[in-house]
């Protein structure tokens, strides 16, 4: 028989471990969009490195 301690304990442990998943998760989130910010910008600097002079004179 599972004594209301040992359920209570069983229930803290899966709830702080789906905490701990949810926190990585946001993390991984928050790093991908960083770089994939970091990346758009590179390719925005790139494109306008690489435009003819005579187009950007409008």
């Amino acid at each position: 028989m599972v004594t209301g301690k040992r359920l209570a304990d069983l229930g803290y442990r899966a709830f702080t471990g789906s905490m701990m998943l949810l926190t990585m998760y946001g993390g991984y989130m928050c790093v991908m969009r960083g770089y994939r910010f970091v990346q758009k910008q590179n390719q925005l600097k790139l494109a306008a490195e690489n435009q003819d002079p005579e187009i950007l004179k409008d």
